[in-house]
């Protein structure tokens, strides 16, 4: 029978008192990129914002994005604004109804009423947005019939439409249907023209200029005749009037299959579109200013006559006589716009209306410079993925401009491949920091890339050296070398690849030299063409390699080194039983197990004796840490405990003295795991205390279980600990394991579940060959051990054994 009392302890002693590279400047570039992005993302912000906002200024008037620019220019001084400003509150607010549908007026403080409400309203906010959007979209739109399904995409999602329809008013008073999406060509065809008849909603929206909303089946097939095929097919309609003010006013009908009413936010937003159609809907039918040269016709022929893409511009001047757009006068079939025109469609319209972002580019002011001094103009390379008989290719283009009279001459020029040819050359040597380099034997000629230069660190105003001169620019220990292999290459024709360094203001640099010659019909060197590459970044990680490499098999050797002596330390302090022995009448096996997964040998250790009174003493301890530092703790707490006990200590005043001996070692923060066991073999009793160590395992009849730990804190952790004992009856043919925690700890695996699988597997192993701890942990020890085990097996014979 096992129980647990307390003891009072003894009275315890008190205790007493390489090369690292520089991050610095990789650092500020990223700071700087960072910058930059930041800067960029701002840019793109504001010219998203303004260009939707000339948008919807086109589509409202039908002006060119030049006067689209100069009337928000205009509103905000006007409202002593800045340009931002206007173009967030023109998409903002709505735009102006017509007189039969009033809205409140702008605020005097320069925000308006629209703009306040959408800011506080989500919805109006997304409507606003949305609005801008299609305002800007419509720029693109060239004809009713492109306007049509443009809407459609618009509506679909925001109302639910299902079809658009677009009607033209005729002179007659009659409809003529110019726009549809939605409707296939046969109904499209049976509604081509509307006569003028009473009961039209489309055209009773036009006469009362109001919305029709055909929202009832029932009561709308009674008053009015139902555009678009069957009735059943469209449950709901609405006609939308667009007054251009113009020749020709419009009746736009919105047909969904679904029924009911529009909502109110939803006939909101469709009023709201039908305003921004106004612009659109009566440039369609303005008349392009007519160009005023007598001689464009005979100018446009030739044009028609050219390859290539090129444009005939004529300055359109304000007032002031400053340049405020450009007119076209002439375009090439190969010119087209960003919405797609071309050619001779191009005739008449301006360049901003054409390619609105050009004045933000360095073109722009380019053709001023052009203008101003007649020196012709020439851009950046750019390049521009396009199709080439069938294949798809980058292209490269560059624009050229030049003055003809008063005009300008404009071309976009794409590249020859030669000429691509050779900007990728200059991009390979670029990237691999090398410079190509030729030398002409016979003429004594050089010619070196512009990256050879810069790779040697030599101006170019100095110009390449000869060839024989080169090794001069070595330092003088790669001379020598470098001299040779000129001289046979020179000679001989023989090729060479050779590393040598130079002298720069930032520091020695390593380079690389690679050169051939080329030889006549009589086999004599001519001409030597090769190449220079700085490896400089290459040879520099190269070394710090070499560096840590060397300093990791330093550290290597000195581990290794403490390791052995550590090892043999403890086999000389901790000798291990070869075979199991007898004491006190019990069959003792111990089993030790270094850590296979560190270089330090551990601080697990064992004492198993026969004290001079008959009884057996066991320990068992962990000193935490590895190397000789634990190895010397662990010989000073066995030699010491096992002296306490041999001249009289009990279990507790033992661990309380070993406790201070621990505080006033040489690692003041040193601590310890230990198990004490003192067995008297006349009543079989065994009285244990412990330090923080696991509890023993007790195997009797087959079954398995953990003795209740006595109190005591890890050895080192206070000045003033606690020690309790514990005493346990053995039984014949009882187990006893004393061990460490190497035995039972797993990674991610908690303390109790591997006292648990070690109770398991005391049950499954209960005998193994001759009795041997080899099936136990085996079982117990599966993959890589990271930590010692020491394991102490107490068998008490049976009455026959």
């Amino acid at each position: 029978m096992c129980h647990a009392h307390r003891v009072t302890s003894e009275p315890a002693i008190p205790a007493e008192s390489g090369a690292v590279p520089d991050l610095v400047a990789l650092t500020k570039v990223v700071a700087r990129q960072r910058a930059e992005l930041d800067r960029l993302h701002d840019l793109a912000a504001t010219a998203a914002v303004r260009e939707r906002a000339k948008g919807v200024v086109m589509a409202l008037t039908g002006c060119t994005a030049d006067a689209a620019q100069e009337e928000l220019l205009r509103r905000a001084e006007t409202g002593n604004r800045t340009l931002l400003e206007e173009c967030r509150l023109t998409l903002g607010r709505l735009p102006a109804p017509h007189p039969a549908e009033p809205e409140p007026a702008p605020a005097t403080t320069g925000t308006s009423a629209d703009g306040d409400d959408a800011a506080r309203d989500p919805a109006a906010t997304e409507d606003t947005e949305a609005l801008g959007r299609l305002g800007q979209a419509l720029v693109r739109v060239r004809t009713t019939q492109d306007l049509a399904p443009r809407l459609l995409e618009h509506l679909a999602p925001s109302v639910g439409a299902d079809a658009v329809i677009i009607y033209a008013q005729l002179p007659t008073g009659g409809l003529e249907l110019v726009g549809h999406a939605g409707i296939d060509e046969t109904l499209a065809e049976q509604w081509r023209q509307v006569p003028p008849l009473a009961g039209v909603a489309a055209l009773d929206a036009l006469q009362a200029r109001e919305a029709r909303w055909l929202e009832d089946l029932e009561e709308d097939r009674k008053r009015y005749l139902l555009i678009g095929g069957p009735p059943e097919r469209w449950l709901s309609r609405a006609w939308l009037p667009v007054v251009t003010g113009g020749p020709t006013d419009f009746s736009i009908g919105v047909l969904r299959r679904q029924g009911g009413p529009f909502t109110p936010p939803a006939r909101e937003h469709l009023r709201n579109v039908a305003r921004l159609c106004v612009g659109r809907l009566h440039a369609f039918h303005s008349r392009r200013e007519p160009v005023g040269d007598p001689d464009t016709d005979t100018m446009q022929a030739v044009f028609d006559t050219l390859p290539g893409t090129a444009l005939l511009l004529t300055p359109d001047r304000a007032a002031s006589g400053e340049v405020k757009d450009y007119r076209i006068d002439a375009a090439t079939p190969e010119a087209v716009d960003a919405v797609g025109r071309t050619g001779r469609e191009l005739v008449g319209l301006r360049m901003l209306e054409c390619w609105p972002t050009v004045a933000d580019e360095s073109l722009w002011p380019g053709c001023l410079h052009v203008l101003t001094t007649g020196e012709p103009y020439e851009g950046e390379p750019f390049a521009r993925h396009e199709v080439v008989d069938g294949v798809a290719e980058l292209s490269t283009y560059s624009v050229r401009v030049a003055r003809l009279g008063d005009g300008l001459i404009l071309t976009w020029l794409r590249h020859a491949p030669s000429d691509r040819q050779e900007q990728r050359l200059a991009d390979v040597q670029r990237l691999g920091n090398l410079g190509w380099a030729n030398w002409n034997l016979l003429t004594h000629e050089a010619a070196w890339s512009s990256q050879a230069f810069s790779v040697l660190d030599r101006d170019p105003a100095r110009g390449p050296v000869r060839l024989a001169e080169l090794p001069g620019l070595a330092l003088p220990e790669d001379m020598p070398a470098l001299t040779e292999a000129v001289g046979e290459l020179m000679r001989s024709g023989r090729q060479f690849d050779l590393p040598f360094r130079i002298r720069t203001a930032d520091g020695v640099r390593h380079l690389r030299a690679v050169a051939e010659a080329v030889a006549d019909n009589r086999g004599t060197p001519v001409e030597v063409h090769g190449f220079v590459q700085d490896l400089t970044a290459q040879r520099s990680a190269e070394l710090a390699l070499v560096e840590s490499e060397r300093a990791m098999l330093t550290q290597h050797g000195v581990l290794q080194a403490e390791r052995t002596m550590a090892a043999r330390l403890q086999h000389a302090l901790l000798p291990l039983p070869k075979k199991p022995v007898r004491l006190a009448g019990l069959r003792v096996e111990i089993a030790y197990l270094p850590a296979q997964s560190d270089l330090n040998v551990g601080g697990d250790w064992f004492s198993a004796i026969e004290l001079p009174d008959g009884e057996a003493l066991f320990v068992v301890g962990d000193v935490a840490g590895h190397g000789i530092d634990a190895v010397a703790s662990m010989a000073q707490l066995r030699f010491t405990a096992k002296g306490m006990i041999i001249t009289g200590s009990s279990l507790t005043g033992a661990l309380a003295r070993l406790n201070a001996l621990l505080l006033h070692s040489r690692d003041p923060h040193g601590t310890a795991t230990m198990i004490l066991a003192r067995y008297d073999p006349a009543e079989r009793r065994l009285v244990w205390a412990q330090a923080g160590h696991p509890p023993p395992l007790l195997l009797r009849d087959g079954k398995a279980r953990h003795l209740g730990r006595p109190g005591g804190m890890l050895l080192g952790a206070s000045d003033s600990p606690v020690f309790e004992e514990s005493e346990c009856r053995l039984e014949p043919g009882d187990r006893i394991l004393l061990y460490t925690d190497g035995l039972v700890e797993r990674p991610r695996e908690s303390i109790d579940r591997g006292l648990e699988r070690l109770a398991r597997a005391a049950e499954t192993h209960r005998t193994g060959v001759s009795g041997s701890l080899e099936p136990l942990l085996a079982s117990m020890l599966r993959g890589e051990r990271r930590d010692d085990v020491c394991v102490v097996d107490i068998r008490v014979p049976t009455d026959s054994g």
